[in-house]
């Protein structure tokens, strides 16, 4: 371990006093955390922001017991770069991982972990996550899903990076099958003979394994304060479902003719799609039944959100439009607009959340980890860039001021987007050496239809410099193409 984790991590230490995990009689500044996030779920996906054919009561009923937030964003619009966000806590200008790619391991670690998927590109040893601050607090830790910021043997392994228990797709690339042939639980291969890995169906559904993998975690660690982290597949292609989950919407659905391209193929996907999101759903309330079973509700904060956009242009029988997946935003998942980056956010917390409320903090994914760090009393990694959203949840105090939010994600053809207020400035295709800034009034004008940057000379020269001045070069992902550098695929 580098020395500056080291250093943070024992500031952490020292700031909470715990050398053991905390009895259950005495929780009140520990409370477990369960952070669950959706794969590619749309702001629009959830009946409890505007979902009209797709069932979620139990993801409703989460809201309804908690808070709703109307203006929360992830951390990038793809996989890996948001998933980096949330765990370190660093705005996306200055995240170590800012698009998604391939590693490529070497032959020692080939020939031990075998990788028929290489992962991406793992996160520096030196990178504090959330998860390692939580298990210096007392906290047992576990993760449940997908991971994409690190392949095991290397710097990024989640057993490296303060997870005592991983379970699931290490690489996104395996994750594109719902009915996987194996599965990782920390470094070793859990094998699923009755699936094959390539089939639209199997004996094993994912989905249900992190459910049970979940459960068996919250029972085993009732008694002392745990970090569950959910980054779970669904809905992310392909469009994969138990029968017993497509049989609720199978025939009650439209079904309309399109080019199959791309990941498996449904023979309804509509019906799919939709029971895949209510499949996750039943999911979530039985982790919340179990939560309340044991008598743990008050003690512990549980989380649900997306990290990033719906799918596009029918990709895997995806329709996006069909459902109104981004909720009348513009744009989809790969887009710095709206639809790309405005993801759900829904916490409960009884007896420090009020029931049935709803806040319009402007907040992104790299707020998360200041308010996990408020919530247990924990010093924040000085690296990072987010403020405590804690009063926002609970209405008792404001938000820290903040001027604005940047992203910045170089696929695509590269994007930046900056949301200062209601106002948002978007740039599109830095790759090709454009700096030209558009601008929408968000209160106004939420669908991003109409650039008034014309209008607003002064708005639009602030965001720009800001755009430039509020982030880190990335060698790894430029922002812009490097002179003489041989063209990439965009």
């Amino acid at each position: 371990m580098h020395l500056t984790k080291l250093a943070i991590v024992a500031s952490t230490v020292l700031t909470i006093g715990l050398a053991a995990p905390v009895p259950a009689a005495d929780r009140s500044d520990t409370p477990n955390i369960i952070l669950i996030v959706a794969d590619d779920l749309g702001y629009g996906e959830l009946g409890c922001y505007g979902q009209q054919i797709i069932r979620t009561p139990r993801i409703d009923e989460l809201a309804a017991d908690g808070v709703r937030f109307t203006d929360f964003y992830s951390g990038s619009p793809v996989c890996a770069p948001s998933r980096c966000v949330l765990m370190t806590g660093k705005s996306p200008a200055h995240a170590y991982i800012r698009d998604n790619g391939d590693y490529k391991p070497d032959s020692a670690l080939k020939a031990k972990y075998g990788f028929e998927f290489p992962g991406q590109q793992p996160i520096p040893a030196e990178e504090v996550t959330l998860a390692e601050v939580l298990k210096q607090c007392g906290y047992a830790t576990a993760a449940m899903g997908k991971w994409g910021l690190g392949h095991f043997g290397t710097s990024g392994d989640p057993n490296s990076q303060g997870f005592d228990l991983f379970f699931g797709y290490n690489c996104q690339r395996h994750a594109h099958n719902h009915y996987p042939s194996f599965l990782w639980r920390n470094g070793e291969r859990v094998e699923y003979p009755g699936n094959d890995g390539k089939s639209l169906t199997g004996e094993t559904f994912s989905q249900d394994e992190f459910t049970r993998e979940a459960l068996q975690f919250i029972r085993e660690k009732q008694d002392q304060p745990f970090f569950l982290y959910l980054p779970v597949i669904i809905p992310h292609l392909s469009i994969q479902v138990p029968e017993s989950s497509l049989a609720e919407y199978e025939g009650k659905i439209d079904e309309t003719p399109y080019e199959h391209h791309g990941y498996l193929k449904h023979p309804a996907p509509h019906a799919g799609y939709a029971a895949m999101v209510t499949h996750l759903d039943k999911a979530v309330g039985q982790v919340v039944d179990l939560v309340d079973e044991l008598g743990l509700a008050e003690d512990t904060l549980i989380i649900f959100t997306s990290d990033n956009g719906p799918t596009y242009e029918r990709l895997g029988g995806s329709d996006s439009e069909f459902f109104h997946s981004a909720g009348g935003l513009r744009g989809l998942k790969g887009s710095i607009y709206e639809g790309g980056i405005r993801v759900p956010l829904v916490a409960r917390w009884p007896g420090h959340i009020k029931p049935d409320t709803e806040s319009d903090a402007v907040s992104a994914f790299w707020d998360l980890m200041p308010t996990v760090c408020e919530v247990v009393g924990a010093d924040c990694p000085q690296d990072a860039n987010g403020v405590s959203i804690l009063p926002a949840m609970t209405g008792d105090g404001q938000v820290a001021d903040r001027d604005y939010l940047i992203w910045e994600f170089p696929g695509y053809g590269g994007q930046q987007a900056i949301r200062m207020g209601d106002w948002k400035g978007v740039v599109r295709n830095t790759k090709r050496g454009n700096t030209k800034l558009e601008l929408y009034d968000l209160q106004n004008d939420p669908a991003e239809a109409n650039n008034v940057a014309k209008q607003h000379p002064q708005r639009v020269a602030r965001m720009k410099e800001l755009l430039k001045s509020d982030r880190t070069e990335s060698e790894m992902f430029p922002l812009t193409r490097r002179r003489n550098a041989k063209k990439s695929a965009e």
